[in-house]
């Protein structure tokens, strides 16, 4: 493990913000099928590679994306509200949290405050969580919002948002993140970041702090259990 690593094990942070998709629910795989789905719709196929250029984006940024990666810039609102039908119709069936989310989340629960910043419009955020039995460990739920110029990731906004409300500085919350879209949003916000799930390719794995394979791995549920608010470590 690296200097840069243990000194995140060795640090409490002031608050802790996860994303929602693939860190705490196993929900990009609907988004992937939703997005075969989308594109049948309209007689159309994925173009190669197209899974890994929409991981973590917002939705509206994903049907501009799916239009134009079709040259086929007309079909834009189509395809985005597709796509999100699609999305909510298989999240609605088959809701499941990623492996360690519930035991991670429950730990740390009433040590620190607690949010989510995601990508994923309020309503899919919000009943995942509560389907999952997790929305009451959350004390804020920030998502893109045009009319509160809360831009999606990533910008750094829903971090920054999800920061203040939780009543701390920036470098003081820990951001849990496993896209590196996601990570540079965080780490554009000023937030420390843990990275979870398959490392990503090439180097971009370093952008964050620390990246471990799951939320169950036994070092973060032992700093989990560790985690006192009242007792937090110096700025590192």
């Amino acid at each position: 493990m690296t200097d840069k690593a243990q000194d995140l094990l060795d640090w409490t942070p002031d608050a802790v913000v996860f994303d929602c998709d693939g860190t705490l629910m196993d929900s990009e795989r609907h988004w992937q099928e939703a997005r075969v789905r989308a594109f049948r719709e309209y007689g159309l196929q994925p173009p190669p590679g197209f899974a890994a250029q929409a991981t973590g984006l917002h939705y509206e940024d994903c049907g501009r994306l799916m239009a134009r990666s079709v040259h086929k810039p007309e079909l834009v609102e189509g395809l985005t509200a597709a796509l999100l039908d699609h999305f909510l119709a298989l999240v609605t069936d088959e809701p499941a949290t990623m492996p360690g989310a519930t035991q991670l989340v429950r730990l740390l629960s009433g040590r620190l405050p607690l949010a989510v910043a995601s990508n994923c419009p309020r309503v899919v955020v919000e009943g995942s969580l509560t389907r999952a039995g997790l929305r009451e460990h959350f004390q804020y739920i920030v998502v893109p919002d045009a009319g509160d110029g809360i831009r999606p990731k990533p910008h750094p906004d829903v971090y920054a948002v999800a920061a203040r409300l939780c009543g701390v500085p920036p470098q003081r919350a820990l951001a849990v993140e496993d896209t590196l879209t996601g990570v540079e949003a965080a780490r554009r916000a000023g937030l420390r970041v843990l990275g979870v799930g398959p490392r990503p390719e090439g180097d971009g794995a370093v952008r964050a702090d620390l990246w471990l394979p799951a939320l169950h791995a036994p070092e973060l549920l032992d700093w989990a259990r560790s985690c006192d608010h009242r007792g937090s470590a110096p700025e590192p």
